[in-house]
């Protein structure tokens, strides 16, 4: 498991709601090439997903929301694809507008996967962390 924490200068109710609704990803994530939500934002909503895969190819990331608690932390776990990873987002209030966010992913691979997959998922894990900075700016952006 991986993760990484950010401050944003944001209230934590608005820093929640922008990573817990997926469908805002693209504007942070730059592997996310189309997103859907099925219904509703609650626990247990699916997510279509198609993200950019290796050689330029697309490929499923399809999730579900498996933790919704408000302002204070969200999880998903990816159901379609070739990597299913389990990721968390947990948030701390630290003044009316500053905020920490902690995301934790779990790429969950095992045996041959991890021997096959290992480095290059790796290299996918570091890099939706470093991400985060964008998610930052855009949230700080939209003040």
């Amino acid at each position: 498991m991986s993760a990484r924490s950010i401050v944003v200068g944001r209230p934590v109710h608005e820093v929640f709601e922008f990573f817990a609704d997926a469908e805002n990803d693209p504007q942070w994530r730059r592997e996310v090439k189309s997103i859907h939500r099925d219904g509703p934002l609650a626990l247990g909503a699916r997510y279509t997903q198609r993200l950019n895969g290796p050689g330029g190819r697309e490929i499923p990331g399809d999730l579900e929301v498996v933790a919704l608690d408000p302002d204070s932390r969200v999880a998903f776990e990816v159901t379609a694809g070739p990597v299913r990873p389990r990721g968390e987002y947990r948030f701390r209030a630290l003044g009316p507008d500053s905020t920490e966010v902690t995301f934790e992913l779990d790429p969950r691979l095992t045996g041959i996967r991890k021997l096959v997959m290992g480095r290059m998922v790796d290299r996918s894990v570091a890099g939706t962390l470093a991400e985060l900075d964008r998610a930052k700016q855009v949230l700080e952006e939209a003040a």
